[in-house]
């Protein structure tokens, strides 16, 4: 699932507020079409990082570049990237089909293109059977998926995962995982997933990187990470395996 090329970019990000360092130095390197997962505890700067990237928030220093170009001074709407923050924030007067042709009709795309895409896209989120209904008449992962499909319609070059399933029950955290690997390899996705989940981190990345102290650390191979002793990998196997103990 990894390319050959680079395709995102960054070198050097920091970020203050308030004169207290949230970033610093951040650099590191995307592939296409591949899933870098981003692992660190609440208030590490993990949100602020992928607002800096998706041109939400201003670095204070460094450079990101997509394919090679400078995209570091560029607004958001013209980076050709899409955000996804862990609430769905659907519009709750549009159906689930209308919700995630949305885009596309703004793009002023013809209504059998419109169809055409959204039906597929409904058809791999699992959602054909609920295309009429309005968000408050499905489920949390139901609604979750429903902005999946808003995002992903638009193709984006970059997508960006904030927590997503962080407000999910076990099982449908589960399955939203499940679909979330499904759906990257049958859109050719390359994004990043924010998480302070270590295991759905494993999951979901083909890379790991932690976030430290404002520090990125981004692993080349899972084994790598979970061979770092600052990973917290050991101690939460050690955990699971004290219960066990504790169990017999």
């Amino acid at each position: 699932m990894t390319g050959g090329t680079v395709f995102l970019q960054a070198r050097g990000l920091g970020k203050s507020f308030s004169g207290e360092s949230v970033l610093q130095s951040v650099t590191f390197d995307l592939e296409p079409r591949q899933v870098l997962s981003v692992v660190g505890r609440s208030g590490c700067g993990k949100t602020t990082l992928l607002k800096i990237i998706a041109g939400l928030l201003p670095a204070d220093e460094g450079t990101i570049k997509r394919r090679g170009r400078d995209i570091t001074a560029l607004k958001a709407e013209q980076r050709d990237i899409v955000y996804l923050y862990q609430d769905a924030l659907l519009f709750p007067h549009l159906s689930v089909f209308e919700n995630i042709a949305f885009g596309l009709r703004l793009r002023k795309v013809a209504a059998l293109q419109v169809e055409h895409d959204v039906v597929r896209m409904l058809r791999s989120l699992d959602l054909l059977e609920h295309r009429d209904k309005a968000p408050h008449q499905i489920s949390g992962g139901q609604r979750q998926r429903v902005s999946f499909g808003r995002a992903l319609i638009l193709a984006p070059s970059l997508l960006l995962l904030d927590e997503p399933f962080s407000g999910l029950d076990t099982d449908t955290r589960a399955q939203m995982q499940d679909l979330f690997k499904r759906v990257c390899v049958e859109y050719a996705i390359t994004a990043i997933f924010v998480t302070h989940d270590l295991k759905e981190a494993l999951i979901l990345g083909d890379r790991v990187a932690t976030l430290r102290d404002g520090r990125l650390h981004a692993h080349q191979t899972k084994a790598q990470f979970i061979a770092d002793p600052e990973s917290g990998v050991a101690e939460e196997v050690a955990f699971w395996q004290s219960l066990g103990s504790a169990g017999h």
